[in-house]
């Protein structure tokens, strides 16, 4: 490795210990200079960190450093509690998981019920779905996936890391409709707490909640 290439891991390495947030890689190539190799630095760098404390992980598009999971445990000093997500945030959270890009129509067409204008706003500021654009569709609706953040939180690298249909088999969760399988999915992976706590007025949303018209029909490839 050259003088100048061991520089820029060094200060690759400082920018991502200065943040608490996991950083995309557009962020990151902003603080080298231009023409660096990024990918080469985060995978060296990610090597040299993969039996230490602490481990250089990727969520999607970001970078971060990450307690070793298997010291994890050992440094809670404390408890923290997070806010509780209702089941009607969870079962959206995981329809727009593994349906994305999905619409507001098609995912109250999963639940069976409308979806409340503020199970999408707790999702939204936790930092976990996104607008994903249009679909190219009559009226044109709005689509929706998860982010970066959500990969990050829920210790994912890729979507492709989420249990697929076998694994869902095995562990005995499709014994339910879809929207519940796949809520349990989630909340196995987050931990027990949540899902709890839903209301009548969190399930079922009022009229001006409701979508306007029918939902829409699907692209040809099932709307991704």
């Amino acid at each position: 490795m050259s003088d100048g290439d061991a520089q820029n891991l060094r200060l690759l390495e400082a920018v991502l210990f200065a943040s608490a947030e996991a950083l995309p890689e557009r962020v990151l190539a902003q603080r080298l200079p231009e023409g660096t190799d990024l990918a080469a630095l985060l995978e060296d760098l990610k090597r040299r960190y993969a039996n230490r404390g602490v481990n250089l992980v990727r969520a999607g598009k970001a970078w971060a450093f990450r307690t070793a999971p298997d010291l994890a445990s050992r440094l809670v000093l404390e408890t923290r509690v997070p806010r509780k997500l209702s089941r009607a945030a969870v079962e959206t959270l995981a329809i727009i998981a593994y349906h994305q890009p999905v619409t507001r129509a098609e995912i109250e067409e999963i639940r069976g019920v409308s979806v409340h204008r503020g199970t999408l706003d707790v999702l939204l500021e936790a930092g976990w779905m996104r607008l994903a654009g249009r679909r190219r569709t009559p009226g044109r609706p709005m689509t929706w996936a998860t982010t970066d953040a959500f990969l990050d939180h829920f210790g994912l690298e890729k979507l492709s890391d989420l249990p697929g249909l076998e694994e869902l088999k095995a562990a005995g969760l499709l014994d339910s409709g879809p929207a519940i399988q796949a809520s349990r999915v989630l909340r196995a992976v987050h931990g027990p707490g949540h899902g709890e706590g839903e209301t009548a007025e969190q399930e079922q949303a009022g009229p001006a909640d409701a979508e306007d018209g029918p939902p829409e029909p699907l692209e040809p490839d099932g709307g991704g």
